[in-house]
């Protein structure tokens, strides 16, 4: 059936939900489809599509917690079955689903005896948590649990720092992955030079995202990447006569932007692109979500154009002009940036 709906069109490429289920509520399933392919596209597609599903998408996790009265993390508390080791463990597994950038703060507080599930957590607005019953402790005498909890969004596997806080607060592992695996595999048909792939796609979330949802973010995510190359231009590359390799030249500023302006040998602000300042990847990210790829681009917002830009604050600003000014030497419009 799926061969034959592809064998259909042959010119454009069309992509397919076949199935879909929700396992539980920490585990949804998906598989696609994509064709007809030419032979060795499916492969390029499927290996670029499973590592920005896998390491490319942002999940909302907890990061940190904090209570007072708590030596080490392997300490044991009257009237507490788990340890502080094996409660941060199971506050590691919670799965939150969120839209926040940077730092938030949530708490936990209960007084037993009573068992003490995700649903006591007490969240910041605009986070969610996907399964409410999932187990943190349990309060086996009637004693008060108070956990100050951190909440952040990244990308990948964080592993926490070997040394602990001295003020009873402990770092989590952070893995903000919404993608639990993803797999291809690809089927051919067709004879030698009229042969044609398709390409099946799977995908398993923790539930903050659903497949269809993770495979938009990861497509995205993945043209963003590119974008950089689409904007690329000859003159921008400095080839060696005597040598089997070209080099980029220096992204460094020698005059003022007045001059930089008059002097045609200049490199073009359009060349310099922001992939290249080294900007905090929240920072990053939401330049890239309002199409500002080059220095151009961003030295032509005022500070008021750049506040409109969604989950943009004034630490971010500060960031853009800290990092452009070690960069470039301090050589920037002094009307733009200034606080």
């Amino acid at each position: 059936m799926v061969r034959a709906e592809a064998a259909g069109s042959t010119r454009t490429l069309q992509w397919k939900c076949v199935e879909s289920r929700i396992d539980s509520k920490r585990l949804y399933y998906g598989r696609f489809i994509l064709s007809p392919l030419m032979k060795g596209q499916a492969d390029t597609i499927g290996i670029a599509m499973r590592r920005a599903l896998l390491g490319e998408i942002e999940g909302t996790c907890i990061t940190r917690a904090k209570s007072e009265k708590v030596p080490h993390e392997y300490f044991t508390i009257v009237g507490i079955e788990e340890s502080v080791h094996e409660i941060l463990l199971n506050l590691k597994e919670i799965v939150l689903r969120s839209n926040i950038y940077g730092v938030r703060n949530a708490s936990i507080c209960a007084r037993g005896p009573r068992y003490v599930t995700a649903q006591d957590i007490i969240l910041p607005p605009s986070v969610e948590i996907v399964d409410t019953t999932q187990h943190i402790a349990n309060l086996t005498e009637p004693i008060d649990l108070c956990i100050e909890l951190q909440i952040k969004r990244d990308r990948g596997y964080c592993t926490k720092p070997t040394n602990n806080s001295q003020d009873g607060s402990y770092p989590i592992d952070a893995v903000s992955m919404p993608v639990r695996n993803a797999n291809h595999s690809i089927h051919c048909y067709g004879n030698g030079n009229e042969k044609q792939e398709i390409l099946f796609l799977e995908i398993w979330t923790n539930g903050s995202l659903t497949p269809k949802e993770a495979l938009y973010e990861a497509s995205c995510n993945l043209i963003n990447l590119f974008i950089p190359f689409l904007h690329a231009e000859k003159e921008s590359l400095n080839f060696e006569e005597n040598k089997n390799r070209f080099t980029l030249p220096l992204f460094t500023f020698q005059n003022r932007l007045t001059n930089l302006k008059k002097n045609k040998k200049g490199i073009p602000w359009k060349c310099i692109f922001i992939d290249q300042s080294e900007l905090p990847s929240r920072t990053y990210n939401c330049l890239k979500r309002s199409n500002i790829h080059t220095l151009s681009d961003l030295l032509s917002k005022s500070q008021e154009d750049l506040m409109k830009i969604e989950y943009f604050g004034i630490e971010d600003l500060k960031e853009i002009l800290d990092t452009l000014q070690n960069h470039f030497e301090g050589y920037l419009p002094k009307n733009k940036f200034s606080f």
